[in-house]
This record gives structure tokens, sequence and C-alpha cells, in this order.
């Protein structure tokens, strides 16, 4: 009888221990929207790496998922393009970083010409941007987002299963 109840309350102990591992490493996050097409579709489920940010700060061309500015509860899902001290300028439907166009994949909408921003990202804050430039509340209506408002960088893609696999890269260059 001992040993039932020792053996109980070892495996509850290494549930908990693993349960939150889990919670403090991966969360679920579903796609709600167009705005990351063609990367991430609507209804898409991912998983988020909460634990990446912890060692390293974000870097350009990263998916992000993040507490909007506006509305803490909801979370977003956009793409890294400014960091921390520069200078992001869209003009005329392209995207400079520092003065030096940055070059992406083609795979992207173009952003409509009239979006013209010009912002200088703050310490400790990121300008994001959806992948379907042309349908995304992002940083170009709610300005730099704040790291501490970052849940983590999205891993991979498991829902659905058609769509299996770890979350696509795309370079970005500054030119």
């Amino acid at each position: 009888m001992k040993t039932t109840l020792r053996q109980i309350i070892v495996t509850v102990l290494i549930l908990l221990i693993v349960f939150t591992g889990v919670q403090l490493t991966l969360q679920s996050f579903k796609v709600e929207g167009a705005s990351m097409e063609p990367s991430f579709s609507d209804g898409q489920y991912l998983l988020v790496n909460k634990l990446t940010y912890r060692f390293h700060s974000p870097g350009r061309g990263e998916v992000i998922v993040f507490h909007n500015p506006r509305l803490p509860s909801q979370l977003y899902i956009k793409r890294v393009i400014g960091l921390p001290g520069e200078q992001v300028e869209i003009q005329e439907g392209k995207i400079y970083i520092d003065g030096k166009e940055l070059e992406e994949t083609s795979d992207f909408p173009e952003i409509p010409s009239s979006d013209n921003v010009s912002v200088t990202v703050p310490p400790d804050h990121y300008f994001v941007l959806g992948d379907n430039r042309n349908h995304s509340s992002d940083s170009r209506s709610f300005g730099p987002i704040s790291q501490e408002g970052i849940v983590g960088k999205v891993w991979l893609n498991y829902w659905p299963p058609s769509e299996w696999g770890l979350s696509p890269e795309y370079s970005t260059t500054l030119e």
C-alpha cells in the first residue's frame, strides 16, 4: 500500500513538473485574419517559443506573437522589421532602415504608397509589420511595440496537418 501511494505521489509530481515546464516554454496560438498571409493563414495553429527571448533579443525577419498595445488581452502575430534605435521609414511602398532599403522576399504584397511612416524605434521596442501589408494592423497604426509585450517567437505550425512544420524563414537584407 505504501509503495502504491508513493508511486502515485511521484507520478503526480512528475506530471506537475512537466506541465509547468511546458507552460513556461511553449504557448499555442491561433492565427485569426489574413494579416500574415502568405506565411500563415486564418485558422492555422502555431506553437510559440516563450523561452528564446530570455536569452537574446528578437531579430529582424523573425515572426513574433505579442500583446496588442491597444488591447493587451488580445494577441497579435507580426514580423520584426525595425530594431531598437533604428530609424524606420516607409516611403512610396518601400521600407528603409537607417536610410538603407530593406530587401525582402517578393512573396509579400507591396505596401500601399500612401502608407508613409518615419519613426525612430525607442530602446527595448520593435517595429513590426504583417506580411500581408495591405491588410494588417501593425506598427504603422499603433507604433513600435515594447519588448515586455512580446510573448515569444513563432516556432512550429501544427494545424492543419498539411501545414505542419517549422515556421517559414524569410531573409531580409539591407542594401
